[in-house]
């Protein structure tokens, strides 16, 4: 008998997909906020743009790529079959997990702190097993291959990270006249870019489009392949393009400042004559009527007013510093938080601004852009478990009445949580990445595309070997690997804000497994 006879459940299915969409929005306004922050802090995407390019990549990577961790979220985390004759517990658990980790990333999210969405939704996981079962049951190997993978994942980031910056940096970089070593090397880049991320597309991809059954050595073939294609366009169409282009812009902008120049010349001579003549003019003809005094007083007077009205709204703005950053009036609630949470962030990167040449943020921007476009795919195949994963095993256990969950994730609750995602990014996604771009360390489009890079090699590879580790602790470790290595003075990476983050990571597992448990506790009297 499937359990969706059995009475009392749908209440269940309905509070379940509600709790899963807002899940999905926090993820989106926390989690997703990280694929983007280090384009938009490096100034190559504008918020707006970001939040675009974040809501297709997210779904599509959620839809192609999110059923695999989705398994090991829902059926990796402890034995399954304890549940058995026992479902519609299973399920008020699954809540009890959307709920926990719902709260605390709201919660992180308010302290614009860029917390693991896979931490809370493991530990949110246990939280509720362990109301029912104490920990029996617990696959101790699991949790102890996650919990290391949290701690591999933003080292491994951080040196895939600094070795690209530091390879960018000796290759053209740091050299007087980076345009022609740039343009040598693109190719190169943008290949290894395809390389990285078709390659973790392809191999054992989504059985969606049967890329399930394509053998290793045809998947390297396409992505190896595809690469040296890439490599040929971007050499013969790309590097020839960008030459000409930017050579005529320097050229437009010699001829600009030129004329610019021939022109100031002219106005200064033109204006020391007419002063000259002005000069001339006995002041006399004036004194007669007292004209030449009227207008003497009159411009002192406008000077005058004009002072007052500079002094005036220099006290407004000594009396409110803090105006252009809020409107209206503040609750005592809301003060608190952002008093809070700009202690938390504490100072911001100091020291000389990090900049590219021009010709640098030429090359470099359009390979961070890609390279942000493959990071909002990845995130969405890896983080969309932690969201859809409890509503999934929810829907198998209501559709079959088994907690097996033998069946394929459907496509359509990848998509659910997919467009969750996309709008908790439009809609609070700025105060996470403000964190990560700016508040970290200073970004350029170099060393931006070196944390992209980075951090998108390594979780599309963990994400097609089913290991859900955190897309947090990726960028995060390479945005400040690169800032160490780029300027290791004082003040160039942010390390009390780095600090607070990584206690944000320490606690998140135990406060998410205290709140499903609470939950699960409450829930628990009405099955």
């Amino acid at each position: 008998m499937a359990i969706a006879a059995i009475e009392g459940v749908i209440w269940m299915i309905v509070v379940g997909f509600i709790i899963a969409f807002i899940l999905s929005f926090a993820l989106g306004a926390n989690d997703a906020a990280n694929s983007l922050g280090t384009s938009v802090g490096a100034k190559v995407l504008t918020l707006a743009q970001a939040f675009a390019i974040g809501c297709f990549f997210e779904t599509l990577g959620a839809v192609l790529v999110g059923s695999k961790v989705s398994d090991t979220i829902r059926k990796g985390i402890f034995d399954v079959d304890m549940y058995d004759g026992k479902e519609k517990l299973l399920m008020v658990g699954q809540i009890s997990a959307l709920t926990a980790c719902a709260i605390w990333l709201f919660i992180a999210t308010a302290l614009k702190l860029p917390v693991s969405a896979t931490h809370s939704i493991v530990g949110a996981t246990v939280g509720y097993h362990l109301v029912v079962f104490g920990g029996k049951g617990i696959k101790i190997s699991e949790i102890v291959s996650i919990v290391v993978s949290w701690f591999i994942s933003p080292a491994l980031s951080g040196i895939i990270s600094v070795v690209t910056f530091l390879i960018l940096r000796y290759s053209f970089v740091n050299k007087d006249e980076p345009l022609e070593p740039g343009l040598r090397t693109l190719p190169f880049w943008y290949a290894v870019v395809f390389l990285v991320n078709s390659f973790s597309i392809f191999y054992e991809g989504p059985a969606l489009l049967h890329l399930d059954e394509l053998p290793i050595w045809g998947s390297l073939i396409i992505c190896f392949g595809g690469g040296l294609i890439v490599a040929l366009f971007i050499w013969f169409v790309v590097v020839p393009y960008l030459r000409k282009n930017i050579k005529e812009k320097e050229e437009l902008v010699e001829n600009e400042e030129k004329l610019e120049s021939e022109e100031e010349s002219q106005s200064i001579f033109k204006n020391g004559q007419e002063n000259s003549n002005y000069n001339s003019i006995d002041k006399t003809e004036f004194a007669s009527d007292g004209q030449y005094d009227k207008l003497h007083e009159s411009s002192k007077e406008v000077e005058d007013k004009s002072y007052e009205l500079t002094s005036s709204q220099e006290t407004e703005d000594k009396l409110a510093p803090n105006s252009k950053n809020t409107t209206g009036c503040l609750s005592v609630a809301e003060k608190g938080l952002l008093d809070l949470s700009d202690k938390i962030i504490g100072p911001p990167p100091s020291g000389p601004v990090a900049k590219d040449h021009p010709h640098v943020v030429k090359l470099c921007s359009p390979l961070q852009i890609l390279s942000a476009m493959f990071s909002a795919f990845a995130h969405g195949g890896n983080d969309v478990s932690n969201g859809i994963g409890p509503l999934v095993a929810l829907w198998m256990i209501f559709t079959t009445g088994e907690v097996a969950q033998e069946e394929e994730t459907p496509l359509w609750i990848l998509f659910y949580g997919g467009v969750g995602i996309s709008v908790g990014l439009c809609l609070l996604g700025k105060r996470v990445i403000e964190t990560i771009g700016e508040d970290l360390t200073t970004l350029t489009p170099s060393s931006g595309f070196s944390v992209e890079l980075g951090a998108a090699t390594t979780v599309l590879v963990a994400s097609n070997l089913g290991i859900p580790i955190s897309t947090t602790h990726c960028k995060v470790g390479s945005v400040v690997a690169v800032g160490w290595a780029r300027d290791r003075r004082a003040g160039a990476v942010n390390w009390k804000l780095f600090g607070n983050i990584i206690l944000s990571w320490v606690v998140t597992l135990p406060c998410t497994i205290g709140l499903s448990a609470g939950v699960m506790a409450l829930l628990r009297m009405t099955v």
